[in-house]
């Protein structure tokens, strides 16, 4: 009985009933804490997919080919114009000075050289300071974020762009040198003033290359990247100098300069790069009619982004002086005619060339290109007047003619192009001179007997030889020919004066001497074309001929010149185009004056007097064309000299050269 009462009040144990309980609690929230893992990784795989899903390849970066700026340069190698979409020129970073890079590091990324792409110290930074300002205006991007921003991404400012952005820096640097993130960095980003990449923006704001930048330079560009416009030194100079300061003083810090050097960097005055040159303007119309042929043949992206090397064969000496000549010449027209037309001024166009190559070295279409940019030296066709005779008489001689051909200079009544109504030429000074040799007919630019001589010759003779001398435009085939009364253009006119001037060898008027791809591969390389368009003896005649207009005729107002020169005056129909192209052994130049609808020029406005004056103020000026040289005298010409008997009223004594076989 005691037994079995003591069994009886025996408890259970206690650890009996509450085991169970413990042990299912546990794996709850084993459990639990387990679903939110999964969840978590799973969700965190399908937002990593989402936001790499259309993430760029990186791969891209090998084949770095920015839009560069094409640059045309004069003959001497000066850089003329910058063309792009984006003012950039890629420049390795072997050729940038060792301590660029270090400036751009303490501006933007002390840690560059540590970092696997992407600095997680600065990221929380940025997030802490952005969460508890509400919005999002610090950021924390690594050089090398940047570069995946810049080259891979759009600027938009948001977290998923941020994530993106950190998932390509990653990979950027698992891929890249960091010298090679550097190059790219360099190249690509923004400067501010439409510079793009460090040596563009060392030639925007020094006006120098990247090569020869000093320390207080480097600062002032490691300081632009993060605010172009507010720390532009053009337009906020007295921020541009405390960010400055403040890129100098981290180079310190990170001990990549000493203090010394960064306080002479700060005291440094800085030298910006220089203004516009006002003579520039004048380089507009060349640089145009370049720009326009090399789109025409390689496209304009090409132009635009390729980074051509254009090198041309404009001399801005030159040019300079074609520029200032065709002012004086328009000041002139003013102080005679602007009171009595009480008009806007003409219009004036230039192109010189040389004799023997065909290089232009100036040409100035306009006397505004900035109101006009239509290129009257290449594009517009003007009736030529007498300045197209040469060509009428280069033609007599090679039928059989001679300088000492005599002609009659009197009153001539032709059909006219009605019925009825016939024509009745005049001399521009409506007098006539009777006997008249060729010599003293063009010197004196008598019209009745250039008709006389078309007559002879042939009219589609005439055209058969200004083809030969390239004269491309469009002429009449009919007596009007010999007033010039069809429309050419100044280049085509001057480049058949070449002929005249080279022993009968006409030089093609060229821009281009080379072209360059970015990698330095030529495109294109010309040279000299020339063609025997005239007999050797008869371009000498016609050279002779020239010679007098200048000495005695119709040109005088272009004497003065210390070497041979030659060339021809032209005037058309009450005085509306004003010509004078002329030539010395090594350089052919011709000048033009009018308006664009036709109207006079005004009362004794001649090729003359208007335009002949401009020739010698330029040719004054093109000192390397004046050296003394000869026109050649072709083998087999001999000199005869008319007798007295010979010498016709009116007419001086001259030696007329013939050719004997």
């Amino acid at each position: 009985m005691i037994t079995y009462v003591m069994q009886n009040k025996t408890p259970p144990p206690p650890h009996n009933h509450r085991a169970p309980w413990i042990w299912t609690h546990t794996h709850f929230n084993i459990f639990v804490l387990s679903i939110a893992l999964l969840l978590t990784l799973f969700i965190g795989s399908i937002l990593y997919i989402f936001v790499t899903l259309d993430i760029p390849d990186i791969r891209t970066l090998s084949g770095y080919k920015p839009p560069v700026t094409s640059i045309i340069y004069d003959d001497r190698e000066t850089v003329i114009a910058r063309i792009f979409l984006e003012n950039r020129l890629v420049v390795p970073l072997a050729e940038m000075p060792p301590t660029l890079p270090k400036a751009f590091m303490a501006a933007e990324d002390s840690r560059f050289l540590v970092h696997q792409g992407v600095d997680a110290w600065s990221i929380l930074r940025a997030f802490l300071h952005n969460v508890m300002a509400g919005d999002r205006s610090q950021g924390a991007s690594t050089i090398t974020q940047q570069v995946a921003r810049s080259l891979l991404l759009s600027p938009e400012k948001t977290y998923v762009r941020k994530v993106k952005e950190a998932i390509l820096a990653y990979r950027i640097d698992k891929a890249l040198s960091k010298n090679e993130i550097m190059e790219l960095y360099l190249n690509e980003i923004y400067f501010g003033e439409g510079a793009y990449g460090v040596a563009a923006a060392a030639q925007t704001y020094f006006g120098k290359s990247v090569s020869t930048l000093d320390l207080a330079e480097m600062a002032i560009l490691a300081g632009l990247p993060q605010a172009p416009s507010r720390y532009s030194p053009f337009k906020h100079f007295a921020q541009a100098k405390r960010r400055q300061t403040y890129v100098l003083t981290r180079m310190v810090e990170e001990g990549f300069i000493t203090a010394a050097a960064a306080e002479k960097a700060a005291k440094q005055v800085l030298l910006w790069g220089a203004t516009a040159d006002p003579t520039a303007r004048s380089n507009k119309y060349f640089i145009e009619q370049v720009r326009s042929y090399v789109e025409s043949k390689y496209g304009r992206e090409t132009l635009m982004t390729g980074g051509l090397s254009i090198h041309t064969s404009l001399n801005q000496k030159m040019q300079k002086a074609a520029d200032q000549a065709l002012k004086k010449g328009v000041e002139e027209w003013q102080e005679r005619q602007e009171a009595k037309l009480n008009r806007e001024p003409p219009q004036a166009a230039l192109l010189a060339m040389e004799v023997k190559t065909g290089w232009i070295k100036a040409m100035i279409g306009g006397t505004n290109f900035g109101n006009s940019q239509f290129n009257r030296a290449v594009q517009a066709r003007r009736q030529p007047g007498s300045a197209f005779k040469p060509i009428i008489y280069a033609t007599a001689l090679a039928r059989g003619l001679t300088p000492s051909t005599v002609i009659i200079d009197e009153p001539i009544r032709l059909p006219g192009p009605e019925p009825g109504k016939p024509w009745e030429p005049q001399n521009y000074d409506n007098t006539f001179t009777g006997a008249t040799t060729l010599r003293n007919a063009l010197v004196h630019s008598r019209n009745i007997v250039t008709i006389k001589i078309l007559q002879q010759i042939g009219v589609d003779e005439t055209v058969k030889m200004a083809r030969q001398l390239g004269i491309a435009s469009p002429l009449d085939a009919n007596l009007s020919l010999a007033l010039g009364t069809s429309g050419v253009s100044l280049k085509e006119l001057t480049a058949a004066y070449t002929a005249f001037a080279n022993n009968g060898m006409h030089s093609s008027p060229m821009l281009i001497r080379k072209i360059f791809d970015r990698n330095g591969k030529i495109l294109e390389e010309n040279r000299p074309v020339l063609h025997q368009a005239v007999d050797p003896g008869i371009a000498f005649q016609i050279t002779q001929m020239l010679e007098g207009v200048i000495q005695e005729g119709t040109g005088k107002k272009a004497q003065g010149l210390p070497v041979p020169s030659a060339g021809k005056t032209g005037t058309t129909d009450k005085n509306t185009d004003a010509w004078f192209i002329g030539y010395t052994p090594l350089l052919a130049t011709g000048v033009w004056y009018g308006f664009d609808q036709a109207k006079t020029l005004g009362k004794s406005e001649t090729g003359g007097t208007t335009a002949a004056p401009v020739w010698l103020e330029f040719m004054r000026n093109a000192n390397d064309y004046l050296k003394a040289a000869q026109f050649a005298i072709p083998a087999g010409m001999t000199p005869f000299k008319a007798d007295s008997a010979e010498t016709l009223k009116g007419e001086k004594e001259k030696s007329f050269w013939e050719i004997f076989r």
